[in-house]
């Protein structure tokens, strides 16, 4: 599990004023170099066959590692509300299994309920208002399956050299707490990053 921050003691990051979130714009920029993929997709262990959805996808980098982990019989789709990142992703897919779409993850994305085995998202949440937080939540509910996952890729609550303002991050802790969903696990995704697993088998999504 992650190791609790040590030093400055930062206050909720709920309770916290979000409307700076807003302002944290990520469009054009893409977290893949501070990211460890090997590890991420160790970690999941996607099997084919499998429906991910790729919330927050940009450049849709690890949308093309999940979609040669499930293979043909399965499907990502690419989730985004920039529709230049999304216009880009389509003209790159050819064959493979990615579905690039306009989206988002923080409203009624229009996708198919209790559809999906994996929902990641990377360098996302940090983002979000508190208001969005709240929509986050209930859509990542409609659209997990009975023993779906929620994958949360976040940079760690402490001072690093790339990303937004401590106050606006989450701990692994806050996400549990804010989420309400059953802990998997915590593992290291990067030098300043966390990789947080949550839901699972039957874990009361609907």
């Amino acid at each position: 599990m992650e190791k609790k921050s040590e030093g400055k003691d930062y206050r909720d990051p709920v309770k916290t004023d979000r409307s700076a979130a807003r302002q944290h714009h990520h469009r054009g920029k893409s977290s893949e170099d501070h990211l460890d993929k090997n590890r991420i997709l160790e970690t999941l262990k996607l099997k084919p066959g499998q429906t991910v959805l790729d919330a927050g996808c940009g450049n849709g980098y690890m949308s093309f590692e999940f979609a040669r982990q499930i293979g043909s019989a399965g499907r990502v789709f690419a989730l985004d509300p920039d529709d230049r990142a999304i216009a880009g992703l389509r003209k790159r897919t050819g064959d493979i299994p990615v579905t690039p779409l306009v989206g988002d993850i923080t409203t009624n994305t229009g996708l198919p309920a209790a559809a999906f085995d994996l929902i990641y998202l990377a360098n996302v949440v940090h983002g979000f208002s508190a208001q969005q937080l709240q929509g986050f939540q209930v859509e990542v509910r409609r659209l997990l399956a009975p023993a779906g996952r929620l994958a949360i890729v976040e940079l760690v609550k402490r001072p690093t050299p790339v990303g937004p303002p401590v106050e606006l991050r989450f701990s692994p802790e806050d996400l549990v707490r804010i989420l309400g969903l059953p802990w998997r696990a915590t593992v290291e995704a990067g030098p300043w990053c966390y990789l947080l697993i949550l839901g699972g088998v039957e874990a009361g999504l609907a």
